[in-house]
């Protein structure tokens, strides 16, 4: 049994908009740094963002997503259990309560209470949700459509019901997001302080080339990471501590990725992952999550929330650069 060093203690609520916790995740042969950004609105947000169900649970975040909200209110032991779930995620989660303590360097007591302060009722339900997690998060097209309502014949309401499924996600989207997790990533590109790789994966990839193409037009040091096993020494090279990385990643989520972010994660450059509901798991590298809501409920998912991210970063990055970018467009512009 391993003895808590802050048994029934919790910090005081942060009351400052910007604040940073490091954990050493051991995920990898490498330690990779996850840092969180938390702001003193996060709990509201949290709350406003997710649904109660009748049995009491929280819905409308993943297990990963709750750790992140709730970081900065758990004790010293919890955040053990927190980093050792993220360091394994989700596996350590589905371990019985003595194994997932001993991998996390927490004792049993201190596990249940992490699982209780994420929203859980109790161990199991809170392994339901891992499994359920898991489930959604590994649905192929071919599953989707088994599940949903596929009407071969007309349908003549198709597109307007579809348009306001896509605003609902785009409203939910703003909902998960913490604004100071949003704010922190917009000023850090606007910083121009180190490089700037862009990623993505099979679905996603033309999501870090459209971020890539405005960038590069309001910063210098902007590069895209293509992903191909063969080309990633040579692009890797050049990575260099505190540079900046920016992956979009949704399920099913790309095994490349995982690799491209061990290796920057290795070189200690600072990973912003840009996901969808059900967290990546690229999660585990990154110092910046934005989720997206993207589930339509039927046979694709649609990634136009993070499109609109991707754009509103775009958008609040230039006008928080404006001194230097302006100068640059016009640059551009008279050539």
């Amino acid at each position: 049994m391993i003895a808590d060093d802050d048994e029934g203690r919790r910090p005081a609520r942060i009351g400052d908009q910007h604040r940073f916790f490091t954990a050493d995740v051991h995920c990898t042969p490498y330690a990779a740094s996850v840092n969180f950004c938390i702001s003193s609105s996060i709990l509201v947000k949290t709350v406003n963002a997710e649904i109660i169900n009748s049995e009491g649970r929280m819905e409308g975040k993943s297990v990963a997503g709750r750790i992140h909200d709730a970081i900065h209110r758990l004790t010293a032991a919890e955040k053990r259990a927190a980093r050792g779930l993220l360091g394994s995620y989700p596996t350590l989660g589905l371990a019985p309560v003595a194994e997932f303590a001993q991998q996390a360097g927490a004792s049993s007591a201190t596990v249940l209470r992490f699982v209780s302060a994420l929203g859980y009722k109790s161990y199991p339900d809170f392994q339901r949700a891992l499994r359920e997690e898991l489930e959604e998060r590994s649905k192929s097209p071919l599953q989707r459509s088994a599940a949903g309502d596929i009407r071969a014949d007309g349908d003549a309401q198709f597109l307007d019901r579809f348009a306001a499924q896509a605003v609902d996600n785009l409203r939910g989207s703003a909902a998960l997001i913490p604004a100071s997790e949003f704010e922190a990533v917009c000023t850090r590109l606007a910083e121009n302080r180190g490089a700037c790789y862009l990623a993505g994966g099979r679905f996603t990839d033309f999501l870090a080339g459209y971020m890539e193409a405005h960038l590069r037009v309001i910063r210098p040091g902007v590069r895209r990471l293509d992903g191909r096993p063969a080309t990633r020494a040579d692009q890797m090279i050049d990575v260099k501590p505190g540079d900046l990385a920016i992956i979009f990643d949704v399920r099913r989520y790309d095994p490349s990725l995982i690799d491209v972010a061990t290796e920057l994660a290795a070189r200690r450059a600072q990973i912003v992952l840009i996901t969808d509901e059900w967290m990546s798991p690229v999660s585990r590298f990154a110092k910046l999550v934005l989720p997206c809501r993207t589930e339509m409920g039927r046979t694709w998912d649609a990634n136009g929330s993070l499109f609109t991210l991707a754009e509103a970063v775009i958008a609040r990055t230039t006008e928080l650069s404006w001194p230097t970018a302006s100068k640059r467009i016009g640059s551009i512009e008279a050539e």
